[in-house]
Formats: C-alpha cells, structure tokens, sequence
C-alpha cells in the first residue's frame, strides 16, 4: 500500500497549513511575543501553542553562562505526567510531591495539575531559566531553599535532570520518600560530561527501595530539519525514567490510568514523527526525500 493511500499518514495532507501556523508561533516565541515570557498571564494561556521547538531548545538570544533552558530540559508528556500523579495518589491520601530540581516550576505544575499537592525546592545558588517563574501559584508552591535544607515530610520525590555531575540520591533518600520518580538522560556533550546527573544515582539505594516501572523515549536524530530543513538539527537522545517505591507501596497499580487530552507540543511532536516516518518508507522505495 502506497503511504498516500494509508489512512496513518492523512494527518500530512494538512502538512501546509499545519506548518504556517507553527513556524508564526515559533516567530512569535523568539520575538518574545508568545504568552509564555508574560509572568501575569494564566498559567493555562503561557502554554496554549507552546512551540515544542523551545521546550528542545533554547531561545538564541539566551545566555548559557548566565542562564539555563529558556523553558525546561526536555518535553513533559501528558501521559507520563499522569503515571506519576496517579502513582502519587497511591501512595498517601494528600500526597506531597517534592519537585527537586524544579527549575522554573514548569513542569513541576504540570504534574501538579493531575491532582497532587507538588513543592518545588528551588536552590538559591542554581542557575535561572531564561524564563525564570513558569509556574501557577493556584496549584504550584516554590521555595526557595537548597535540598539540603528540605525540613518537612513528603510522600513522593520528583527528581528530573540532576545538576550535571551532582548526585543528589544520599539527600533524598535520608528523608524515606514513598516513591521516588527519577527522569533523566544518559547523554554526554562533546567533551564527555553527562548532560545530568551520575552514572551512580539511584545505583545503590536501601534494600527496602525497589524499582516498580520504567521507560525510555527517544527523541530521533534531527527531528525537526529532517521535517523542517530550516530548523535546528540536534543529535539522538533517550529521555529514562525510573520510578523506585518503598516495600509497603511496590505493588501499587501503574496501569488503570484514563487517557486525557495531550498537550499542544505534542501535537507537533506526532507529526514530526509521522512525516519522519513517511520519508523512511518512501527512502526505502528508492525516492529522494
């Protein structure tokens, strides 16, 4: 069957407009025009059409030496964030979710918007995003102190993309979390040096700790040029999760969770990879695409 006679692929017959309309919004971030640079917007406007673009990359006129992502390290997915919200409920009756490398709290108030109480320890010494609050005080709190400073009880610790060769595992298992949700990668710069985080953590957690669930997504080589030639090209690389549990809580139920409506930048994230697949089969026929 012939790509343009599968019903998969129809979704690319709108490929034209569909990237019109992206690329305005793309325009419109870079010039800081989008919603999302506006701190007293509602939270639920800075993210409507947030080009998934900038939560890959940073805007250009961003600063590494002074600031890090513009918007976060990598792109949340509904579906991921409601595992860990229903895992979350699972375990305490009002759990308290410890977000410990909150960044600018974004998608600390995503998972907090699936219906968990999240805190973000915001260390005062860490490096800002670009866009330094992104969060919605209605379902978000973010403090500012370090880690080593956390003094009350929590149920779940959320801890995505460690600070580059920091290992933060003896500072949050000392306070006996229920769960622990940990997201990274594996991926190393040029120089060698690990994006996040250290081979060893998590590696040698207390007997009493078990690993209950775990997966990867890859982002493809090139994800957007190979769709967009005019966009930014960007090496492969595997986002991880692990999610540890206590033995009271390790046969909590992972799996009964209803779909709900994804976010908008995966939208465009499933049709970079429907078109990238098109052009695999159409390379593999022996067309230049």
């Amino acid at each position: 069957m012939s790509i343009f006679e599968d019903e998969r692929f129809l979704p690319l017959k709108e490929m034209e407009s569909f990237t019109d309309d992206m690329m305005n919004r793309l325009f419109a971030f870079q010039e800081k025009k989008h919603p999302a640079w506006d701190n007293n917007a509602p939270f639920e406007e800075r993210i409507a059409g947030l080009p998934l673009h900038y939560l890959v990359f940073s805007n250009p006129d961003r600063d590494p030496a002074k600031f890090g992502p513009t918007v976060a390290p990598f792109y949340p997915l509904r579906e991921e964030l409601r595992v860990f919200a229903h895992c979350a409920r699972q375990v305490a009756k009002d759990s308290v979710v410890l977000d410990v490398n909150p960044g600018n709290g974004f998608i600390g108030t995503l998972l907090a918007r699936e219906g968990v109480s999240v805190i973000g320890a915001r260390d005062p010494a860490a490096k800002r995003n670009q866009i330094e609050n992104f969060y919605d005080p209605a379902f978000y709190q973010m403090r500012e102190f370090a880690l080593e400073q956390v003094d009350f009880n929590f149920d779940v610790a959320f801890c995505a993309w460690m600070p580059s060769g920091v290992n933060q595992t003896p500072l949050i298992v000392k306070h006996k979390p229920k769960l622990i949700i940990y997201v990274f990668t594996d991926h190393a710069d040029d120089k060698g040096t690990r994006v996040n985080g250290t081979n060893d953590a998590f590696t040698n957690l207390p007997a009493n700790y078990s690993m209950i669930a775990e997966w990867d997504i890859t982002r493809p080589k090139d994800l957007f040029r190979e769709v967009w030639p005019d966009l930014t090209g960007s090496p492969e690389e595997m986002r991880i999760t692990k999610i540890f549990a206590d033995e009271p809580y390790q046969n909590i139920d992972i799996s009964s969770i209803q779909r709900a409506t994804p976010y908008s930048w995966e939208e465009e994230l499933k049709m970079a990879a429907l078109a990238l697949e098109a052009k695999e089969i159409l390379r593999k026929q022996g067309f230049s695409v």
